[in-house]
């Protein structure tokens, strides 16, 4: 057995702060699936355990993890990877993906504060479906409170980055215009999802930095949003920045990544399909 002192080919280390989603597609489980796929080593510490309900439309089944439960994670994640521990390769890149209550919000954000990450990479998951309004209210206003500001990219779909941007987004003039707010309200890089809910025969993202602003486009597979694409596309973001990458060049390698992964897209007995993460490299 090597020692870790020893070990000079270890591969990069990236953190996902996520819900489990039980079908395999979306959450945590897409999240580890990425990083292996691009070659990083993907650590969990679970938020949230989701279900979907068949027998009530599909909606979410939502537990919170306990609190003392999450911090007691990133306590260990960081004690083992982070600046401190004498690992060969230092933990400093985290994808925050469901976090899904203010309580919650408010244990990742002071462990966010008390470790020092390079890349904290934003899927800003406003409303879980199913959730109380109120409740899905309060998450929604703590999350941009106390989350959207720590974070270096920001991976809002079309929804989101209407809420973020408080404009409504109708073509890609619109979606360069909320990048932009977007990037004003957390000084992060933006990646805002125009996916399959604009018009036209392409799939559309905008990358805006403060300084660059990129179209990223593929045709569309599909008219109708695939489950887990939005986790992954972070997930590679943040795959691609701990291995060294800039944030435009992160951008488009997910974007790729993403599409591929729908190209393969997985079928079930659900009523929507699964982005399948080993779909760039068949």
């Amino acid at each position: 057995m090597t020692s870790s002192a020893t070990n000079t080919n270890s591969p990069a280390i990236a953190l996902t702060i996520a819900g489990s989603e039980a079908t395999g597609g979306a959450g945590a489980q897409a999240d580890l699936k990425t990083f292996q796929e691009l070659g990083v080593f993907g650590i969990v510490n679970l938020t949230c355990i989701v279900s979907f309900d068949p027998k009530d439309n599909w909606n979410h089944r939502f537990v919170p993890v306990d609190q003392q439960v999450i911090a007691d994670q990133l306590e260990a994640t960081t004690a083992a990877y982070g600046p401190a521990s004498g690992a060969p390769k230092v933990l400093d890149t985290v994808k925050i993906g469901m976090l899904g209550s203010p309580a919650t919000i408010s244990t990742v954000a002071q462990a966010l504060t008390d470790t020092t990450f390079k890349n904290v990479v934003l899927d800003p998951v406003l409303i879980c479906k199913g959730q109380e309004p109120g409740h899905a209210l309060d998450t929604d206003t703590a999350l941009k409170e106390s989350i959207l500001p720590l974070a270096t990219f920001v991976t809002p779909n079309h929804f989101e980055s209407e809420s973020l941007s408080g404009m409504e987004i109708k073509d890609v003039e619109d979606l360069k215009e909320a990048a932009r707010k977007i990037h004003a309200i957390s000084g992060a890089a933006v990646l805002a999802k125009g996916g399959v809910r604009l018009g036209g025969s392409d799939a559309v993202d905008v990358f805006f930095d403060g300084t660059t602003l990129e179209v990223l486009s593929a045709p569309k597979v599909g008219e109708v949003a695939v489950s887990g694409a939005g986790c992954s596309l972070a997930a590679a973001v943040a795959a691609e920045l701990a291995k060294g990458a800039t944030p435009l060049e992160a951008a488009r390698t997910a974007k790729a990544f993403v599409t591929e992964g729908i190209k393969n897209r997985v079928t079930s007995g659900a009523p929507f399909t699964a982005l399948w993460q080993g779909g760039a490299a068949k």
